[in-house]
Formats: structure tokens, sequence, C-alpha cells
């Protein structure tokens, strides 16, 4: 029987059982798209990563998979990729260039942490504060956006960003057929503290099979681009900020992050966080369906 190698690793903590988990695997060059699906289904984490060759010149490629579908690019897998190849010596510490479908990216790593760069800034307006609100079990009470209203914005990944009263985030819950109705794939619910720069957040993804996310990088990027874009954070140079997730999941996370703006306008975004190794071994290679 074919077997390849995978390790379990959490993401955005100094410390085992916390933080998001993620399985990361490695020898799959000769795998269908269709027999990488049915890996990350078997482990049935928030994402599976298969580190691959790059035929683009970066130092490997990222196929990152959720249990339902193949995204372009998310951030604990890319951290969580980057940390164990260079700690199983497949790459060597320092600047790292990572291939996926959001482009070539550029990752700091040291053995047990990384610094990721995001992809191309986005920002777009979002269904209506009631709507978004009824999605997540709130109520106009709850909100704490004042004049700031909620926005679409991502680093390569996209989410909906909401900002609510921090005695708010234990009450918050995503309604899956709310999420369907207004096209909600992700949405951000956070509390922000604005003297410690510092975010308080929980990220739903209503309607696919992991239905809250412990630690999301990509989401911690998109929020620094909406914080610029609403004028919570400087327009100009380079600001530092802190998000803490999973408090509610029992794996807390911390996400280490800078926003980097000029004239109002975000030009880049990096998320930093550790990775603990918890498990490696052998699983067997799905059939190929084709």
């Amino acid at each position: 029987m074919s077997t390849v190698a995978y390790e379990i690793v959490d993401v955005f903590t100094d410390r085992p059982f916390a933080g998001n988990p993620l399985a990361v695997v490695f020898g799959a060059d000769a795998l269908a798209g269709d027999q990488m699906q049915a890996l990350a289904r078997e482990f049935n984490l928030s994402e599976t990563v298969f580190v691959l060759p790059s035929a683009a010149g970066a130092t490997y490629r990222a196929r990152i998979f959720t249990p339902e579908t193949e995204l372009p690019f998310a951030g604990h897998p890319s951290v969580g990729a980057a940390v164990t190849s260079v700690r199983r010596g497949l790459a060597q510490p320092g600047q790292l260039v990572q291939e996926c479908g959001a482009g070539l990216l550029p990752i700091t790593v040291t053995p047990d942490a990384a610094t990721l760069s995001g992809g191309k800034p986005t920002l777009h307006p979002a269904p209506p504060v009631a709507d978004l609100l009824e999605l997540v079990g709130l109520t106009a009470d709850d909100f704490a956006g004042g004049p700031a209203a909620p926005a679409v914005a991502g680093c390569g990944l996209e989410f909906v960003f909401l900002p609510v009263r921090r005695d708010a985030l234990a009450r918050a819950w995503a309604d899956a057929g709310r999420g369907r109705a207004l096209g909600v794939t992700g949405i951000s619910v956070f509390a922000w503290e604005d003297g410690e720069r510092t975010a308080y957040v929980r990220v739903f993804c209503p309607g696919v099979s992991v239905a809250e996310d412990p630690a999301t990088g990509s989401a911690a990027l998109g929020l620094g681009v909406w914080l610029v874009g609403r004028g919570w954070l400087p327009g100009e140079g380079t600001t530092p900020y802190t998000v803490h997730q999973g408090v509610e999941m029992h794996r807390p996370s911390l996400l280490e992050c800078t926003v980097t703006a000029s004239a109002g306008a975000v030009t880049a975004a990096t998320v930093s966080g550790h990775v603990v190794p918890i498990a490696r071994g052998e699983i067997a290679v799905p059939p190929f369906v084709g």
C-alpha cells in the first residue's frame, strides 16, 4: 500500500493543544487534486496543506484544502508548512518564498515560528449591519463600529469584518442558512481595544465543514486592511497590532501582525506566529478517481 508522510502541528501558539491544528503532507507530488481532497476529508481539520515542488522558482508550492474545497491561500497552513519544512531540513531558516494560488509570498522562518506576508490587499462593501448581526446572533446594541461600516477585506482570502462589543463575543455564533442567503462564507467578529492595538476575535465560516476557526492568519491580515480603511489604524507607515482568537473554543491563539499603508491605503500586511509539532506518521494514498 502506498503512503505519504504527514505531520500534525498546532499553529499560532507556543504550547501544544492550543492554536489551530494543521495537517502538513509531504511526498505527495504524484497525487491528483481529488486524492488530496480525500486526504483533507480524512484528517477533517480546518485545513490540510500539501508541500510540493515549485515550478515557479519558489522554495516550495503549497496546495491548501479544507475538508470540502481547495483554497488559493490561508494563513495558518502557510505558516505551518514553512516552519515544518525548515524543521524537517527541506529548507533553511531565513527568507523563503511560497507559491500558492495567491501568488509568490515571502515568508521569514525560524525553526519554531514564521512571519508571512499576505497577497494583494482588497477592501469592498459588505452586507448591511443589521443582516450581519442577525447572521451571528447579535443585536444592534452589540455593534461597536459607530460610523465605521463592516466591509469585506483580505490579503489573498477575503472575510467580512464586523466590530462588536467585547462582551458580545461569547454570545456570537453563525447561522449557516443566513450565511448562504447573504453569500457570506467567512466572517470575523471582533472587539477592538484601541489603546492596546489589540483585537479579540472569533472567525466563523457558516455553511462549511468547520464552522469556527481557532486561529485564522488570513483573517488577521484582512483585519489590518479593515482597520486602516476605516481609520482605526494610521494611514501612513507600518503599525503593529495583535489578535487573540480561539479563547471560546478552548484553543487560545496569538497572532502578531503589522499593516503598512500609504496615503490611507494598505500596501502590505504580515502575520507572525509559532508552530508546535504534535504528531507525525504515514497515511495511505487514496485511490485515483479521475
